[in-house]
């Protein structure tokens, strides 16, 4: 400054330039708090969105599966009808045509088995991949209230500084182990 200016400091200045020079220790602690909760709630969201994002493509597996099955289970009942037109046509004609039709209605009944087989495989993996989407969802759940809990951490730390209550500062703690807790479950798939 110069000599022929002078400058009038306001109350709050010179607060802020003493709780700079006095270090304060409850402060701090709570913001290096607050940006690790930060942190570990993002990662902990992150992981939320892959789980629950496995959960969809699983369930779309599953109906994928499903819509495939009962294909197979239409074209098992077309030849089903085959195989009745064929026994049919054997037991009202003789000779060459009843042998050619008893031959088309055995062919009808092999196919079919295999057309039977292909159906119960792709409704188990339909089964599967609905048992995999719920699991999935299940840990997405955990997740989540992972998050939540963190999320009531920071908010709770930022009371907590406001009031300069410590037992708050204890319910912040609290709050943050029953997030990482969900989140260890979480991770174990529990």
């Amino acid at each position: 400054m110069s000599d022929d200016h002078f400058h009038v400091h306001g109350p709050h200045e010179h607060e802020v330039e003493h709780q700079a020079q006095s270090g304060d220790d409850f402060a701090g602690r709570i913001a290096v708090t607050t940006a690790i909760l930060a942190t570990v709630g993002a990662l902990i969201s992150y992981q939320g969105g892959a789980t629950q994002n496995d959960a969809l493509l699983f369930k779309n597996e599953a109906a994928i599966k499903k819509t495939e099955a009962s294909d197979q289970w239409n074209f098992y009942q077309a030849k089903s009808n085959k195989q009745n037109l064929a026994e049919l046509g054997a037991t009202l004609t003789t000779g060459e045509a009843a042998d050619r039709y008893r031959s088309e209605a055995k062919r009808y009944s092999d196919e079919k088995k295999e057309i039977q087989k292909k159906a119960e495989e792709l409704e188990r993996a339909g089964v599967q991949a609905n048992e995999q989407s719920e699991s999935s969802m299940h840990v997405h759940h955990r997740w989540a209230q992972s998050v939540t809990l963190i999320q009531v951490a920071i908010a709770l730390a930022a009371i907590t500084l406001l009031t300069r209550k410590k037992w708050l500062q204890w319910g912040v703690y609290g709050m943050a182990a029953g997030g990482a807790v969900l989140a260890t479950l979480a991770y174990l798939h529990i």
